[in-house]
């Protein structure tokens, strides 16, 4: 009731809705006057859609009535098929009640189906089981003969016929131990069978690079039985699950085996490639690891592109035989580099380990591309373990180095006592061959340090530089020793002057190789810093060539002593040709000093420019004659003038090609000349004054000894020029040159003066 009651608000709700919306579109069509006259067209169409709606609505009901009575149709259908099936069973029931005791009875009749299918299966292998010893003859000879195809289809029978019987057995008995002893002694040859053809198998293996371009159809019969096992393996495992069962020797893990015959294979090839020893072969390191690059890149192209075709892809024969190679050479590299090497086996060592390994020479090379990618490679040697070796090769070079210099120092030390001349290069300069000797040592370590990495070179460069520093230290020293030697006896070594120009040389050819050597393996700024901050050697090579030059100038003077002791003495007013001696002797040493090269000639020639006008100047100062006579004095002074242009033309001509002033140091004679000249001694202040304005230097008691020379001045005069000068003291310009100040007036002399 209540249902009802609801369902007629919810229609009466319904119509209310629909006269709403009716009054409202009636609404919307009558909104003008004009519409009025469409009533009845508006009407009609109205008519017609309710009449349309009227039929979809029909059609509808209609479709829904019709499914709804197929239904209830299916519905009565399956109720009686259910009753059917219920008494269907209900009949089965019954009869299954009934034959409980019939089942039971048959018992014995299952037992016999069971004992029947064993039987059958026992007749079925009889034959297999007592032609076995024949069997295994035959797959003896076969083994025997190379046709390992055929000799595993028969072993493959015989394990068949000895895993089924057991494993019959099993199930029927697992228990009797005794019957499966009796079945696996009967078939134990089958086992010996299988070892005999696992070794063939191993033996081609071992030489699988060799057979696979001689008779590739034997690998691949090898490949294609260790697949078969791996099947057969497989097959038994699965197997096992159900049953619980594992034939003895299974599973044999052929594959497994092969791949560990190939890493044991690959190992003994590398290890034994090693032909030679230290003692029998300087360079059994090279040799060896020559071999070790030839014998892998042979091996890994053959792979390449034969081994793969035998083997099926999911072996990646060639990957595992890569990994197997990398491994093999990184254990033998550790192995080598756990020796005592020496440093030219380390660097052999290291530069193959970290160049030619990954080299177009071995990985690198383009028929192991792109299978190859010498970027994904592990390192053979670990930095830890290169590192070592570095240090031990640094530390060795550095003993070597050291050994080495000395024993060059040694050998050129015996040379510079040769009764010959030293070589001279192709300009003509005296040389020896010790820069060349040095300068290839440190170039062929270099060369062999780049090869190696760009960082060793540098502190290889570094360690040469080094050592080049402490080198040049005992050269000078052994170079001042053989000026002491010479010294002691001026007739020994007979070629002193040769071989000191020649170690004058030296320095700046060691210097030109420095530069050189820095320019050729310093590539960055960087590197050029480092070195940089290295003692610089251009100041103990300027010191060698220096004390070098100074001591054959003092070889020079020694002889001109005695000229020089001639000079502003009586002799010498009288007409002495000591200058002129001076002057030949002088340009004598220099013919030979023109082995000299042109940095130290050029400084050798000012210094004894230089030193000979002071000697000169000591010569005036000694007071070794005192002028009577404005007439001695004027011969005098006129003399020293000529001798002044003397001295000038010749050093004029010893510095020609040098661009060098001859004429500044003269010129110093010629004004003390112009001093002792002076014919009016009232000028002898202003001519005094000017010789000390133009040579600040210039002391009181050479002022004393000039005017003792000239051997006219009064003592007031004396006295009061020296206090003149003393009240005003001249500044030397800045580029002025002192010549005065290592000249030394016997205190005699002054002593002389004051009085």
């Amino acid at each position: 009731m209540c249902k009802d009651s609801a369902c007629f608000l919810t229609m009466k709700e319904t119509d209310l809705e629909a006269v709403a919306t009716a009054v409202q579109r009636v609404a919307g069509m009558l909104q003008r006057p004009d519409q009025l006259d469409k009533v009845e067209q508006y009407r009609r169409r109205e008519a017609r859609k309710k009449a349309s709606v009227e039929a979809r609505l029909k059609a509808a009901i209609q479709s829904q009535l019709d499914g709804v009575r197929t239904g209830l149709s299916q519905l009565h259908n399956a109720l009686n098929d259910v009753k059917d099936i219920q008494q269907s069973l209900a009949v089965v029931s019954k009869d299954w009640r009934q034959s409980i005791n019939t089942i039971e009875s048959l018992k014995d009749v299952k037992d016999a189906v069971v004992q029947h299918s064993q039987l059958a299966a026992a007749v079925e292998n009889l034959k297999n089981i007592f032609s076995v010893p024949e069997i295994v003859r035959e797959t003896q000879d076969l083994i025997e003969q190379g046709a390992l195809l055929q000799a595993h289809r028969k072993l493959m029978d015989l394990e068949c016929s000895r895993d089924g019987l057991m494993c019959e057995q099993y199930r029927m008995d697992s228990g009797n131990k005794r019957d499966m002893t009796l079945i696996h002694g009967y078939f134990g040859s089958t086992q010996g069978l299988s070892d005999e053809l696992a070794k063939q198998l191993w033996m081609v293996l071992q030489r699988s690079l060799v057979t696979v371009r001689r008779d590739p159809t034997l690998l691949v019969s090898v490949v294609r039985i260790i697949e078969r096992e791996e099947k057969i393996d497989r097959r038994i495992l699965d197997r096992k699950k159900q049953t619980g069962f594992v034939p003895p020797g299974r599973p044999k893990n052929w594959k497994e085996k092969m791949f560990a015959i190939l890493d044991r294979t690959v190992t003994t090839r590398i290890e034994g490639t090693q032909a030679d020893t230290r003692e029998s072969d300087k360079m059994w390191l090279v040799r060896h690891l020559e071999i070790i690059r030839k014998y892998v890149l042979d091996d890994l192209i053959v792979a390449k592109n034969l081994m793969v075709q035998c083997f099926p892809p999911h072996y990646e024969i060639f990957k595992n035989l890569l990994s197997m190679y990398h491994q093999a050479l990184s254990t033998r590299m550790q192995d080598l580099a756990s020796e005592d090497l020496e440093a030219n086996e380390i660097v052999s060592l290291l530069t193959w380990v970290l160049n030619t390994y990954t080299s177009a020479e071995m990985m690198g090379n383009v028929e192991l591309a792109p299978e190859v990618d010498v970027s994904a490679l592990e390192p053979l040697l670990s930095p830890n373990i290169v590192s070592e070796l570095l240090d031990t090769y640094m530390s060795t070079l550095t003993s070597n180095i050291i050994a080495w210099l000395r024993k060059a120092l040694e050998t050129d030390k015996k040379d510079w006592s040769k009764e010959t001349e030293p070589e001279a290069d192709q300009d003509g300069y005296y040389q020896t061959t010790l820069p060349a000797i040095v300068f290839q040592m440190f170039e062929q370590n270099l060369q062999v340090a780049a090869q190696i990495s760009e960082d060793l070179k540098t502190k290889v460069l570094v360690l040469c530089l080094q050592q080049m520093n402490s080198f040049l230290s005992r050269y000078k020293d052994e170079a001042q020793l053989y000026k002491e030697e010479h010294l002691r006896n001026r007739q020994h070594p007979h070629c002193y002057v040769q071989y000191m120009i020649a170690i004058i040389n030296n320095c700046q050819t060691f210097k030109e190789s420095i530069i050189s050597l820095k320019r050729k393996y310093l590539k960055t700024e960087a590197e050029e810093g480092l070195c940089l901050s290295q003692p610089s050697m251009d100041g103990i090579l300027d010191a060698i060539a220096k004390e070098g030059c100074s001591s054959l100038l003092e070889e020079v003077f020694l002889d001109l002593e005695q000229h020089l002791n001639e000079l502003m003495t009586k002799k010498w007013l009288l007409g002495s040709n000591a200058v002129d001696i001076i002057c030949v002797t002088v340009e004598d040493y220099f013919n030979d000093f023109a082995k000299i090269k042109k940095p130290y000639k050029k400084r050798m020639t000012a210094e004894a420019h230089r030193r000979v006008v002071v000697e000169y100047l000591r010569a005036v100062m000694q007071k070794r004659i005192s002028f009577r006579s404005a007439e001695e004095r004027k011969e005098g002074a006129e003399k020293m003038v000529r001798e002044a242009e003397q001295l000038r033309f010749l050093f004029r001509k010893l510095a020609s090609g040098f661009g060098e002033d001859a004429d500044g140091h003269c010129d110093t004679i010629v004004a003390v000349a112009e001093v002792i000249k002076l014919t009016d001694p009232s000028l002898l202040y202003l001519e005094v004054s000017t010789l000390v304005s133009k040579y600040p230097d210039i002391r009181d008691d050479h002022i004393g000894a000039l005017l003792a020379l000239r051997g006219d001045a009064s003592r007031d005069m004396k006295q009061t020029i020296m206090e003149t000068l003393e009240q005003g003291p001249m500044q030397a310009s800045p580029n002025y040159v002192p010549i005065f100040k290592e000249i030394v007036v016997p205190s005699l002399n002054v002593a002389k003066l004051l009085k």
